[in-house]
């Protein structure tokens, strides 16, 4: 299937010119391995994957052994995967390299040989246990692969032009009409479902099978609980317990993770490692609290107030709905027909995290209980800043709305005392695009384009 990493793999070969390894980082099942075998073949004579989870010890030793002798390392590799080798014109993949930390070091070395072309690809990528001792190579480009955007959830579908349309009525400011916003709707709706695993948009797209999509799912949700308990080392109970609170604490009002949902005694800093496990595993997407709406959202980042999103709405709708009794495809009709009630902010705010995730925006969220003033108390949910920073009238408050009928007041309170820092507010919402009152109502198939 079709990914936009695609491109910047593209990119990297024309500009690179073997001067950098490029590491691919996301979490289990992304579609890693599928987009930089697709790449390989399309864009090299010959290549080699050495997946790290199935070849022998022999093969990882090789870069210890040879990393002084690259003649012999290439004669070795190129005779066990039976494959001839062409200078400046052959791909080397180290598939699952965080299970080999010693061909991660032999990055510099293979790199400064500039024989061949190398691309990286893994999991829980800088988690201690994957970095001690190594020296992480400086010829070492980094991008990180999330699922599957509605854009190439859409192009799966053999839909490539409606995004285009989508595109057009944003830059134009202009809503898409009765007609096609139901559509793209419909297909969005599919998509919250679905979710972005490409094994699960995959199984959609053959069999329109809700059932056979939501058994992948739990699958890689199966995966994750196996990765928890394998590499979470000391702290992996307590990264399970806060991975089965998801959702719980998303089905709540103000959604902020509450640690003492977990044990009345716990705390947060006797979880944060644990957070930041699955941070680092690319399976959640945490919103942090800023304090102050100003320019520098990092800078005032109290990071012990939190919303932890699933990185992806598909696998967050499985894991929530995994109760016995429920039955998974009458759930999933209620959403496809807009029916279902319970639950559905949490899923939808999910998903605009997941969005603005993907579209390159760090989450942040700002929230003010202040008792004594009315005027300061207010929720927003998301902060972005501008792509161009200036002196004034960079950050823009998201509130997301599930429902047809809901007010804005926290929104119109923001708008009002953080004045001179406010760039263009937005509601995401289910309904179409709109301008009122200073405010842009943005329909959510539009949030990646933010």
């Amino acid at each position: 299937m079709k990914r936009k990493v695609y491109e910047k793999l593209l990119e990297w070969k024309q500009k690179s010119n073997g001067k950098t390894a490029i590491l691919i980082d996301g979490a289990r099942r992304v579609g890693k391995s599928y987009i930089v075998e697709k790449f390989a073949k399309e864009n090299y004579k010959s290549y080699i994957i050495i997946d790290f989870n199935r070849v022998p010890e022999e093969v990882k030793n090789l870069f210890d052994f040879y990393l002084n002798d690259l003649d012999n390392l290439f004669l070795y590799l190129s005779n066990y995967f039976n494959v001839k080798l062409y200078e400046r014109d052959s791909l080397i993949i180290f598939d699952e390299v965080q299970l080999c930390p010693k061909a991660r070091t032999a990055i510099k070395y293979l790199v400064e040989d500039r024989r061949y072309d190398y691309i990286e690809t893994g999991s829980l990528m800088s988690i201690k246990r994957n970095i001690k001792d190594i020296l992480i190579p400086s010829e070492e480009q980094h991008i990180e692969m999330y699922p599957m955007d509605f854009e190439e959830f859409l192009w799966a579908l053999e839909n490539d032009n409606l995004m285009d349309l989508i595109k057009k009525c944003y830059e134009d400011k202009k809503p898409l009409g009765q007609v096609m916003h139901r559509k793209v709707m419909d297909y969005f709706r599919q998509y919250m479902i679905v979710g972005g695993m490409p094994q699960a948009v995959e199984e959609y797209r053959g069999s329109k099978d809700f059932n056979n999509v939501d058994q992948i799912k739990r699958n890689i949700l199966h995966l994750y609980r196996e990765d928890i308990g394998k590499y979470a080392g000391n702290y992996s109970l307590k990264v399970e317990s806060i991975f089965d609170e998801i959702p719980a604490q998303l089905q709540k009002h103000e959604k902020k993770f509450k640690i003492t949902s977990i044990s009345k005694d716990a705390r947060f800093r006797e979880y944060e490692d644990a957070m930041f496990w699955l941070k680092d595993a690319m399976i959640i997407n945490p919103c942090y609290n800023t304090t102050e709406p100003n320019i520098g959202l990092k800078l005032n980042t109290e990071f012990s107030t939190l919303k932890c999103y699933m990185a992806d709405t598909g696998l967050l709708i499985s894991h929530s709905f995994d109760e016995k009794g429920i039955v998974t495809e009458e759930v999933y009709k209620k959403i496809l027909f807009d029916k279902l009630e319970f639950n559905e902010g949490m899923i939808i705010e999910n998903m605009v995290a997941q969005m603005l995730v993907a579209a390159g925006h760090k989450l942040y969220f700002y929230s003010n209980s202040s008792r004594e003033d009315s005027s300061s108390r207010m929720e927003i949910d998301f902060l972005i800043a501008k792509s161009k920073i200036s002196s004034r009238h960079n950050i823009s408050p998201i509130e997301v709305k599930s429902n047809k009928n809901y007010t804005v007041s926290s929104l119109r309170k923001f708008m009002i005392k953080y004045n001179k820092q406010l760039y263009i507010p937005y509601v995401i919402h289910t309904g179409d695009f709109k301008e009122e009152e200073n405010i842009t109502y943005l329909p959510i198939y539009m949030t990646g384009l933010l």
